[in-house]
């Protein structure tokens, strides 16, 4: 990040939600603005919001859990941007709500094992994928089935050659649940 993006991000945060002044150590530190610029590079591959890797990159690196109005003013987002942001991560597992005795507002913290991260992405985001496009893919094969065209034949090899690709992105989601679950339990 640029130092003319870093100046720029810190003034974007100068207020909370509220318009009350942020204090100095509620502004995010230089390696905080990194962490969650690299989240929002990840999610922006994933093609998911950038206010998705946003949320998470500063629950990421936040040593203490913080409430939906702190995430709005620290980020400089909408609340109603945080709040979609915060039930999307929630959804996938990616945080977790907690309660922070003598203050009634929910808080969150970021989950940081790669197998729930991956296993909650996998089965919210990639698997519905995968079984709409089995769905798809039977369809495709009826309908190349009954084709009689001059390009039938064509069709058929493509129809067949998507059923591999489905097989073997399913296969391979599988290795990559395996092989995370082995890497994060040493």
């Amino acid at each position: 990040m640029t130092s003319e993006a870093r100046s720029a991000a810190r003034e974007r945060v100068s207020i909370h939600a509220d318009g009350a002044a942020i204090s100095k150590e509620e502004q995010l530190a230089a390696i905080q603005l990194e962490v969650i610029e690299l989240f929002v590079h990840a999610v922006r591959v994933l093609g998911l919001p950038k206010s998705v890797g946003e949320i998470y990159g500063l629950l990421f690196i936040s040593p203490d859990a913080l409430p939906l109005d702190v995430i709005v003013a620290r980020l400089g987002i909408s609340k109603g941007s945080a709040s979609q942001g915060l039930r999307f991560l929630r959804n996938l597992g990616a945080v977790k709500p907690c309660n922070i005795p003598g203050d009634r507002r929910e808080h969150f913290n970021a989950i940081t094992e790669l197998k729930k991260l991956a296993a909650g992405f996998i089965g919210g985001e990639l698997t519905p994928h995968l079984e709409s496009g089995t769905l798809r893919l039977e369809k495709l094969k009826q309908i190349a089935a009954q084709d009689t065209s001059g390009h039938a034949e064509f069709f058929r090899d493509r129809v067949v050659r998507l059923g591999n690709w489905r097989r073997r992105g399913g296969m391979l989601l599988k290795i990559v649940s395996r092989f995370l679950g082995r890497t994060t339990k040493t």
